[in-house]
């Protein structure tokens, strides 16, 4: 059995370099974007990170336990199975793992009161499910990373 993700990944000796990773791999996968759809993302990324510099770290950090809540049983089946990496395990179930860590971010601007933040969200959400499911290579490699 492997260690669970909430005991490796958030522990607070390691909580600050899991973060910094997780914004490295944004930048990256921001980065990769192309096309008109990509200069929207990169676009609305810069905007974000020029109103203040650490609204996305401070993103990662306050909805890292819920993307580490349900990449847990992803986790411990790819424990189980084995096989030759994390990444290549999500890619296989991209669909359904996708669809687990979009649930925090629904969850999340469901429940606030902030009626522009949900408009910009609601315009990025219908291809938010594409761009989660390019980055699981790179988010699996991170866990991986980090929790070994």
């Amino acid at each position: 059995m492997v260690a669970a993700l909430n005991d490796t990944l958030l522990d607070p000796s390691r909580l600050p370099a899991v973060v910094a990773d997780v914004q490295e791999l944004i930048d990256a996968e921001v980065s990769d974007k192309t096309g008109a759809s990509g200069l929207a993302v990169k676009g609305g990324y810069g905007a974000v990170k020029k109103v203040g510099p650490s609204i996305v770290p401070d993103a990662v950090e306050g909805l890292l336990p819920g993307f580490v809540s349900r990449l847990e049983p992803f986790w411990q089946d790819f424990g189980a199975a084995g096989g030759a990496g994390f990444g290549d395990f999500l890619s296989a179930r991209s669909e359904q793992v996708a669809d687990a860590l979009l649930g925090v971010t629904d969850e999340k601007i469901e429940g606030t009161s902030k009626s522009a933040i949900k408009k910009v969200y609601s315009t990025m959400r219908p291809s938010a499910k594409k761009n989660v499911i390019e980055a699981l290579p790179r988010l699996g490699a991170l866990v991986e990373k980090h929790a070994s």
